[in-house]
């Protein structure tokens, strides 16, 4: 009997310890939270640029009505990729106007959570241009849905979207945001160096 019992314990071992292998090395391949940086930015020539902290990105609702924010901030994606989180710092200022150019009201806003958080491939490393707000080797192309609350009390969402070198063109590069009701969908593209541009930095 005692023959027996070692000979299933000994076929047992090695399962047992294949099972407990892959159990424990899943979340730490595949589970680790992500800290991200979160800016939009000011692309300053000649090429390939250097890049700065406090640029200015815009966006159009549905009858050419237009809203622009600065800002930045901070925010730790949940393990595994998905879900929301309220680890998050930031915010910046924003300014109104009607279809004509008129400003039709500002202040501040702050950011209140992180509603998703999507890496996606692309980087500046290896461009050679020059990163005053971190390392070109912690850049990434990605999407980040912002909840946030403006100065007038009016709550809203930030959809910050960064296109890199390596990402595919589906991806948008700029910002869109809603205010209360409206949603300023239309986001204005950069042309050069004219701001509209944004960045993260993924810190593991």
């Amino acid at each position: 009997m005692k023959i027996v019992a070692r000979s299933i314990l000994a076929a047992l071992a090695v399962p047992l310890a294949l099972l407990v292998s892959i159990t424990v090395r899943v979340p730490l391949a595949y589970g680790q939270a992500a800290y991200v940086r979160w800016d939009l930015i000011e692309l300053i020539g000649p090429a390939p640029g250097t890049i700065e902290a406090g640029g200015l990105a815009s966006a159009l609702a549905n009858d050419n009505s237009a809203i622009t924010l600065s800002g930045a901030g901070t925010f730790v994606a949940p393990a595994g990729g998905g879900g929301t989180s309220s680890a998050v710092t930031g915010g910046g200022n924003w300014e109104t106007f009607d279809a004509s150019g008129g400003s039709t009201g500002g202040g501040t806003y702050r950011v209140t959570g992180l509603v998703r958080w999507e890496e996606a491939p692309g980087t500046l490393a290896g461009t050679g241009g020059t990163d005053t707000i971190g390392s070109l080797t912690d850049t990434h192309a990605g999407l980040a849905v912002l909840r946030i609350e403006y100065s007038d009390g009016e709550p809203g969402v930030l959809v910050v979207s960064c296109r890199l070198p390596g990402a595919p063109a589906s991806i948008f590069e700029g910002m869109t945001a809603s205010k209360g009701f409206v949603d300023y969908w239309n986001r204005v593209a950069p042309v050069g160096f004219d701001g509209n541009r944004t960045l993260f930095h993924i810190l593991r």
